[in-house]
């Protein structure tokens, strides 16, 4: 679970990455949307309300230029029945009282500023009720609307749902607040984001602020887009993965093809040389007597020329047998033996092999232990391919010990490190060890301790050790378990 977690942890902190970023950029978008939304609809209804009190003005000036009527006739009354606003209508003449004793004072009050500032008054203001009086002084009469502010709002034109709009508007004045449409919101200040806009009438005779505000919750924010981002996000990952993980599977795959090869040829290479071995000597021994044949037949009366004739055959079929031997030998024997040798990182080369055979390690179920950073570098003078073979054949013989221990007691160390003058590669496993009666022959061609085995990788590891200038060895651990030990010569150090 550990090592599937390192490999894949990676690949889902780069999800998480691309999915939050998505998530707060389809977020802070539709934040913006809703804001630039909630104040295109406040600067609409700020407009509709700022006309309506112009057009209370504009009452009031065409009052104050009427001309003086006669008798009872008094048009100003016939207001209220054209606008529904306007409650009433007052008129004062120069010299009588305002008819609406109450608050005389009041009215006189604003008369005297609009005289002298030449433009309409309040008078008076209860915005809890939404209501005020609007005073203009003029020659030969002053006027006063009282106006109902709620009725005023030109719903048939509003831009919300008074009802339904999450925007809350109110008129403000002096303290007093005409709440004009509640708004409605599931989030509080503390969990959510506010917008708020403050603008005055465009009325200096009735200088209102419409003060709007709106709250944002984060059930509001557009979850099914971030989900579907987050998941859009996961398939591309994904696929990301998919294609990665083919492409190491496939250079794994050529990779152990190569090794694979190099491996078969080499093993041909110890077979021949094994062959070679065990067939010089009868070969030699067959020459050998056929040629004292030949002389001693020389010897014999005459008329044994077909004995001689055979025996000559034999001695030319011996040494066409010793030389097809030696041609097979020759043609099939290892090319990488005394290969050029270059400056290896022992650690980097045990790493490439550990990385190939990872798909074994997980089949084995085998954690091996390996810590490339230990140790400073260690370079020795090395064949590429023959030390990639050696490491190769003891990491997987470690693996086939370990067949018979228990999944969860299964233990395989590698390290690396100095001996003197060469460098020292160690491979541990727990497994049952090795034979003391079989430890000799340990190195041996075709000896093998494992049912079917060839016996020739260990053998051949020795071979490629030797070749580079080093040397493979075996040992048993404690309290159980089989240690190969591979020394190779450092790289000398730069004059």
């Amino acid at each position: 679970m550990k090592q599937w977690l390192r490999t894949q942890g990676g690949w889902w902190l780069a999800w998480l990455a691309l999915a939050t970023v998505g998530a707060v950029w389809i977020a802070r978008a539709e934040l913006a949307q809703m804001q630039q939304d909630f104040e295109t609809d406040v600067r609409i209804a700020h407009r509709l309300m700022s006309q309506q009190m112009v057009q209370y003005d504009a009452v009031l000036a065409t009052l104050a230029l009427l001309e003086p009527s006669t008798g009872a006739d008094h048009p100003e009354q016939r207001l209220p029945s054209v606008y529904s606003s306007i409650l009433r209508v007052q008129r004062r003449d120069r010299d009588q009282p305002w008819p609406d004793s109450a608050r005389a004072s009041a009215l006189e009050a604003a008369e005297a500023r609009s005289r002298s500032l030449q433009r309409a008054e309040l008078a008076a203001l209860d915005l809890a009720r939404g209501r005020y009086t609007l005073v203009t002084g003029a020659t030969p009469f002053s006027y006063a609307l009282d106006i109902d502010l709620a009725g005023s709002v030109p719903w048939h034109d509003w831009p919300m749902n008074p009802q339904r709009s999450p925007v809350r508007l109110s008129l403000q004045r002096d303290g007093q607040q005409l709440v004009l449409q509640p708004g409605a919101s599931s989030a509080s200040p503390e969990r959510g984001w506010r917008f708020s806009l403050s603008k005055a009438l465009a009325s200096p005779s009735q200088p209102f602020d419409l003060v709007a505000e709106r709250l944002v919750g984060w059930g509001e924010l557009p979850w099914r887009g971030i989900a579907g981002w987050a998941f859009a996000m996961a398939v591309l990952v994904a696929g990301l993965w998919a294609a990665q993980r083919q492409r190491v599977a496939r250079r794994r795959a050529e990779e152990l093809l190569r090794l694979g090869q190099v491996a078969r040829l080499n093993a041909l290479g110890e077979l021949s040389a094994g062959l070679a071995h065990e067939l010089n000597q009868p070969l030699t021994a067959v020459l050998a007597n056929a040629q004292a044949a030949r002389r001693l037949l020389d010897d014999d009366p005459p008329d044994l020329s077909t004995a001689r004739d055979a025996m000559g055959q034999a001695v030319e079929q011996a040494r066409r047998a010793a030389g097809v031997v030696g041609r097979l030998r020759r043609v099939i024997e290892r090319p990488e033996a005394g290969g050029d040798t270059k400056p290896l990182v022992l650690q980097e080369v045990v790493r490439s092999a550990m990385h190939l055979l990872a798909p074994e390690f997980a089949k084995h179920d085998v954690a091996a232990q390996f810590d490339a950073s230990a140790q400073a570098p260690v370079r020795v003078q090395a064949e590429a391919v023959a030390l990639e073979q050696i490491v190769h054949n003891l990491l997987m013989n470690a693996l086939q010990a370990l067949e018979l221990v228990p999944a969860a007691e299964r233990r395989l160390v590698v390290s690396v490190g100095r001996n003197g003058q060469e460098g020292m590669l160690t491979v541990t496993d727990n497994g049952r060890g090795i034979a003391p009666e079989a430890l000799p022959r340990l190195f041996e061609p075709f000896f093998s301790t494992r049912e079917g085995g060839l016996g020739l990788g260990l053998s051949l590891s020795e071979t490629l050790a030797g070749g580079m200038g080093g040397s493979l060895s075996a040992a048993n651990a404690s309290p159980r378990g089989a240690r190969f030990t591979l020394l190779l010569p450092l790289v000398a150090p730069s004059p």
